[in-house]
């Protein structure tokens, strides 16, 4: 099993820039185990929504949303996902939620609250 924790949520006025970092804690194997990894978001009374995707080598994918503002990133030796978010809108206001998937089993944290408002 593979236990994920995401921090780095808070309170960001419009323009600014937040960074969220997800730690990815398990048995040896397990950790071996995660290929790809994923940011996804859930805004208040919207369904959950992918904002990002990376590959174990580094490929990268996007929602249109967030292209050029968002990028993600991996630290495959610290076992670490992250999402730098910059030039931040009030609707990209949502938990974040970190995935990975490994030998056919799919893992999630429980969600850093980002809110963007003045």
């Amino acid at each position: 099993q593979v236990q994920l924790v995401e921090s780095g949520g808070g309170l960001v006025q419009p323009g600014g820039s937040l960074r969220l970092s997800c730690v990815a804690s398990g048995s040896a194997r397990a950790i071996r185990s995660i290929n790809n990894m994923d940011w996804y978001r859930q805004a208040p009374g919207k369904e959950r929504e992918l904002v990002g995707h990376i590959t174990t080598d580094g490929g990268t994918n996007y929602a249109d949303s967030v292209k050029g503002r968002f990028t993600i990133s991996r630290d495959n030796a610290k076992n670490t996902l992250y999402l730098q978010m910059n030039s931040l809108k009030p609707e990209d206001t949502a938990v974040y939620y970190c995935h990975a998937d490994g030998y056919g089993l799919d893992y999630w944290g429980k969600g850093t609250l980002v809110t963007v408002s003045s």
